[in-house]
């Protein structure tokens, strides 16, 4: 059963308004948006939720659940995303953040480490004037103007090449992203990886505000106002990469360690923000203060962010991530204060 998932991009096509068509029929829109990006494996859904998706996607259960397809990760070299949310390659990816959360940093961030990767990268230009669009430029290859140039773009490109594309949720709303992606896969290109960004904030009052997705990050309040960045929460972004069957062991032990630690060293800090250090009891102490490290080198400084910060950017293979993740939670840091991993590359370098 953990080779079964969603066929996404089937639902995106025959559902683009999967979260009213879902709530018609009865399904909470958590439920089919966990299902999409792997949160919930397709073997411990119930029975009459598949049905009703199928129905919603005119297609049989056959095509609505595929089996056995490898799903390939992208590695960004951002510790926080390639542990807790991988890029998945020819998917859809959709960032829900407030503006100022640093939503667009980590999007310049990605299309510069792509185009120096040879990757070729798209932007559709979103219209008006937003905070931080200006580094989405000077970082990315080739503007578009219209879903229309886009798709002559891309298909001028062909499918050899490797392609991101940025896109703002607007296109998402009229349909034209759904029908580019049906465009393209019409003609036989499935290398683009698409991010969908929101630059308004709304996308964060909303359910399943893209549709159905691949990778889900979401970005947290408390994060970017300590100044922990990329302030992406591991605890509620997802992707399907993460599902058993498409998983390295080693990272699918870690990184569910890792999100268990994360989840009760957050409510640890609750009760510290209010009581005080004091109050924890001594057999949390240790789990505080691990999940205080974690947090901590989870940072990262950002290529693209040089001139402001005046620290060199750093990548980090996904295999020195998990080796320092491991060393963190087995204890061998317990000695260093979590001020020292703040904003550092990998532990080894």
């Amino acid at each position: 059963m953990d080779d079964l998932r969603l066929n996404v991009s089937l639902l995106r096509r025959k559902v683009p308004n999967l979260t009213s068509a879902a709530r018609q029929v009865g399904l909470r829109s958590a439920t089919v948006s966990n299902l999409c990006t792997g949160k919930i494996p397709v073997g411990r859904a119930e029975v009459r939720t598949l049905v009703a998706l199928a129905s919603l996607a005119d297609c049989s259960l056959d095509n609505l659940i595929l089996r056995g397809e490898k799903i390939e990760m992208i590695e960004t070299k951002i510790k926080t995303l390639d542990l807790f949310a991988p890029l998945a390659k020819g998917g859809t990816v959709g960032l829900v953040a407030r503006p100022g959360m640093g939503q667009l940093v980590v999007l310049a961030e990605l299309l510069y480490r792509f185009k120096n990767e040879a990757y070729k990268t798209i932007l559709l230009m979103p219209k008006g004037e937003h905070q931080g669009l200006n580094d989405l430029v000077e970082n990315v290859e080739i503007i578009t103007n219209t879903i229309e140039d886009t798709y002559e773009c891309i298909a001028n490109i062909g499918g050899d090449k490797d392609i991101m594309f940025v896109a703002d949720r607007t296109h998402v709303i009229t349909g034209g992203i759904q029908q580019l992606q049906e465009n393209l896969q019409g003609i036989g290109i499935h290398s683009v990886t698409t991010f969908l960004v929101d630059l308004t904030g709304e996308v964060v009052d909303e359910d399943l505000p893209y549709g159905p997705l691949e990778t889900f990050w979401q970005f947290d309040a408390d994060l970017a106002a300590r100044h922990r960045y990329p302030a992406v929460n591991p605890l509620s972004s997802t992707s399907t990469v993460l599902e058993g069957a498409h998983l390295d062991q080693e990272h699918f032990t870690i990184q569910q360690k890792a999100l268990k630690l994360l989840r009760r060293y957050r409510e640890l800090r609750s009760l510290v923000n209010v009581s005080g250090i004091e109050r924890i009891p001594t057999s949390e102490l240790q789990t505080y203060q691990r999940g205080e490290k974690l947090e901590a080198y989870l940072t990262q400084p950002f290529y693209t962010a040089e001139p402001f910060t005046n620290k060199p950017g750093q990548s980090v293979s996904l295999k020195d991530t998990l080796n320092d993740v491991q060393e963190i939670m087995n204890g061998a840091l317990d000695s260093r204060d979590a001020s020292e991993l703040v904003f550092i590359g990998s532990l080894q370098s």
